[in-house]
């Protein structure tokens, strides 16, 4: 059983030696050389056939030219006036012309095809051997014939006396084993140049499959299949963008998820990648002229970590991952550990103000305790009350209610401009948290730590737009970075704990301006920076019956993330 195995393994192998071969350059190669070695014949034999049928027409013509010179009056002179013999004029001109001009034979006839001349002297007066009815008639013959002599190109021609009248006609042949020499004379000269050709070829061949060699690695055929199964199958199955590009800055393949988080379509592929996504940090970084690694951008309403890497023909590979969910997670611990920490430091105040209390009743003044207590509760119910009568959005409300206390524990007062309104009428409510919070917790890094820090914020309601405007106490924003600021992954804090900054306004900016309108930041009129948004169709259309009010305002306490989302809220009646 071992031999027949090793026996058929050995077998096995040498049909794959002899069979065909399994790496694409030998495959390439051989079809190559196959190619080059059936078109060099094909070539050859096109062009040796209509060189054998060019050398019976040039021998035809020539025996036809010949017979024509010979076709003289004076030869037709000497046929009617001397009788076919031997050694007769015509016999004598006739084998002179044929030892000139190497022709086979020269034959004169008379109008009955009697020859008076010959090669052979024995066949002067006889009729010829083959129908001399054409040239008496008048007309000349070409044609390849066999005769005495055997086969020949002939040339026939009329034989005129000096007043034309046809007295004879003449016949010369080329002997066509002089024709079929020429032909293979020249067949080595052919078959040199075609081997010639024939070893450029396959030079080329060698030369091209080497370097396809080179390009694939040496892959086979099926190995290649394969890989290509399996990219398919990996760019269209991971999570993760990819995004190719060619050396001129063309999309080369977009995968699915690539497509979901910049969206485009398929149809991108093969176009500009500027055309495609337009100007702005997503470009840039895609087309490497931003450079780093972990780059975030922001595409639409996501937050985008990208990385490029350069491939060997000049273009490049980028990566997209989308970290907006961890971005708003990140952003919400942050916010939660600022939160435990004036939580922490309210607990402190509060226990301080336990004391205050508990030593004010032991004194028995009650009176004092009731006006200590009442103090106390009035501050935070005031701040509630201020924000409810102007914000009647509930979400809005809360989020602002929320900063006012961590703005509190930081040492800044926020407070919301005496000229504010914002009905209930937020078309999208998370959309204006998303915004307002990320420019409040702006201005409080900004505000904190200054003196009188400050915050300010004005929300109006003309028609359905929503006009938001933020200012505070801080150093402001100087020109040359006015427009920086809103750029993805700018910023001049330390990264927090979860990574990136440099996010929260060019999103602001994105959502003002896919909605048509518009972000920007100036210098507020007491020092600091004063950030404008406008946010058109934002709100939906005022209620028809005139004074009504679509929501009763209401104290709204609550506890909310600086990311903007609602912990917990509670409206108390007023």
């Amino acid at each position: 059983m071992t031999s027949s195995a090793s026996a058929a393994a050995a077998t096995g192998a040498r049909r794959r030696r002899l069979g065909w071969p399994r790496r694409m350059f030998a495959q390439v190669l051989l079809m190559q050389l196959a190619i080059a070695t059936g078109v060099t014949v094909l070539a050859t034999g096109l062009f040796l056939a209509p060189l054998s049928a060019q050398l019976d027409d040039q021998a035809m013509r020539r025996a036809l030219a010949i017979a024509e010179t010979t076709a003289s009056p004076r030869t037709a002179a000497e046929l009617v006036g001397t009788p076919p013999r031997a050694d007769g004029p015509v016999q004598a001109e006739a084998e002179r012309i044929r030892r000139t001009t190497g022709a086979e034979y020269v034959v004169v006839m008379d109008t009955r095809g009697v020859r008076w001349s010959h090669t052979d002297p024995a066949q002067i007066g006889k009729v010829v051997s083959t129908d001399p009815s054409a040239a008496l008639a008048g007309h000349e013959v070409m044609e390849i014939d066999s005769g005495t002599l055997g086969r020949s190109a002939r040339g026939k021609a009329p034989l005129r006396d000096a007043g034309g009248d046809i007295v004879g006609a003449v016949s010369v042949g080329i002997e066509y084993d002089s024709v079929r020499d020429r032909l293979l004379a020249a067949i080595p000269g052919l078959l040199a140049y075609a081997g010639g050709a024939l070893a450029v070829g396959a030079l080329a061949a060698y030369l091209i499959s080497r370097r396809l060699q080179r390009q694939t690695r040496d892959l086979a055929f099926s190995d290649i299949a394969a890989l290509l199964a399996e990219r398919e199958a990996m760019l269209h199955g991971i999570r993760e963008g990819v995004v190719a590009l060619d050396r001129a800055g063309r999309i080369r393949l977009v995968n699915d998820e690539a497509q979901r988080l910049l969206g485009v379509g398929p149809e991108a592929a093969g176009r500009p990648l500027e055309e495609v996504l337009g100007a702005g940090r997503t470009a840039e970084v895609l087309a490497g002229r931003v450079t780093g690694r972990d780059l975030v951008t922001v595409r639409g309403h996501r937050v985008l970590v990208a990385n490029r890497m350069p491939t060997d023909d000049g273009g490049a590979v980028a990566t997209l991952r989308d970290r907006t969910e961890l971005e708003r997670l990140g952003r919400e611990l942050d916010s939660t550990r600022g939160l435990i920490d004036a939580l922490r430091a309210q607990d402190h105040e509060h226990a301080n103000r336990m004391h205050t209390l508990l030593g004010l009743l032991e004194l028995e003044m009650h009176d004092e305790a009731v006006e200590f207590v009442t103090e106390v509760v009035g501050v935070h119910r005031a701040t509630a009350e201020q924000v409810t009568e102007r914000v009647h959005d509930p979400l809005v409300a809360a989020l602002l209610v929320g900063k006012a206390t961590v703005a509190a524990e930081r040492g800044v007062s926020l407070r919301i401009a005496a000229d504010s309104l914002l009905p209930d009428r937020v078309v999208d409510p998370r959309e204006l948290v998303t915004v307002v919070g990320n420019l409040v917790d702006n201005a409080l890094d900004a505000a904190a730590g200054t003196a009188d820090a400050r915050i300010e914020v004005a929300l109006h309601a003309e028609g359905r737009t929503a006009v938001l405007r933020v200012t505070d106490s801080g150093p402001g924003v100087p020109d040359a970075h006015r427009e920086l600021i809103f750029t993805e992954g700018w910023t001049t804090k330390e990264p927090p704990s979860h990574g990136k900054r440099g996010l929260g306004l060019p999103l602001v900016r994105r959502l003002a301006e896919r909605r048509g309108g518009s972000a920007r930041v100036g210098a507020a009129a007491d020092g600091g920076a004063e950030f404008t948004v406008v946010l058109p169709e934002a709100l939906t259309d005022a209620p028809e019956a005139p004074g009504e009010d679509p929501a009763a305002p209401g104290v709204v306490t609550a506890v909310v993330t600086q990311a903007g989302t609602v912990v917990g809220t509670a409206e108390e009646a007023r």
